[in-house]
């Protein structure tokens, strides 16, 4: 498998550590997250990673040639240096970078957990699904919006903006993304949308015309994201309690 690392993020509720720092290169307990990331996923059978960076670009470059020299597993930079180009755009723009037989992983460099990626990767694999989305049960102000049997159903961005791809459904799953994705080659020759988007929009549409994209639920296992002080506090706290 390969895997995608969106690194690109500029961490504006994060400054003054991302004002010299990207996002991505933010340490948690001592270690980059970036490097966390591409580990845990390493650990789960990819063997081939891209990262996207914008904010401090070469900064981002400098540490993923580090990173495959440490670890032995090639890192290509897909470099967004000029314009940021949301989920959606990074994925079009590494899809020569991403394209073969097997799914690949996008994975948020700024969220750690313990979701089990390989049983999520067999889960992917085994529904045929288009894209499988890690989805939990917890406080957000946007969310997916599944059916009854866990399909893709649409998006809620907050204060009751319900955006459908094929019409409202009976008591919809309102589910928070974890940031982790298991998509199928397939889905980067479908990608139409241009410029800067995020992939929700591609999920949507393709929802639309009836592609299948599912839910992943993955409350059993702990989430943190590092986007505030207060959540990097926390997050660093988690990992500072977990077994050596």
């Amino acid at each position: 498998m390969k895997a995608l690392i969106l690194a690109a993020g500029v961490g504006a509720r994060l400054k003054p550590l991302t004002d010299a720092t990207p996002k991505a290169l933010i340490p948690v307990d001592g270690t980059p997250m970036l490097e966390r990331v591409l580990v845990k996923l390493k650990a789960a059978g990819v063997k081939a990673f891209v990262v996207n960076a914008h904010h401090h670009p070469q900064k981002v470059a400098d540490f993923c040639a580090e990173l495959s020299r440490r670890h032995g597993v090639p890192v290509s930079v897909s470099r967004e240096d000029d314009l940021l180009l949301d989920t959606g755009g990074a994925i079009k723009k590494a899809a020569p970078l991403l394209k073969g037989r097997d799914p690949f992983f996008v994975h948020n460099a700024d969220v750690l957990t313990d979701l089990d990626l390989r049983a999520m990767a067999k889960a992917h694999k085994d529904s045929g699904a288009l894209a499988t989305l890690a989805v939990r049960e917890r406080e957000s102000g946007r969310a997916y919006l599944f059916d009854a049997k866990g399909r893709f159903a649409g998006h809620d961005r907050g204060e009751g903006n319900l955006t459908w791809a094929k019409g409202a459904v009976p008591n919809p799953q309102r589910l928070a993304f974890d940031g982790v994705h298991v998509i199928s080659p397939d889905l980067l020759d479908k990608i139409t949308e241009s410029g800067v988007f995020s992939v929700t929009k591609t999920y949507l549409r393709l929802a639309a015309a009836g592609a299948d994209i599912r839910a992943f639920r993955s409350d059993r296992w702990t989430w943190h994201d590092i986007g505030t002080v207060e959540k990097l506090a926390a997050a660093e706290a988690w990992v500072s309690a977990r077994p050596s």
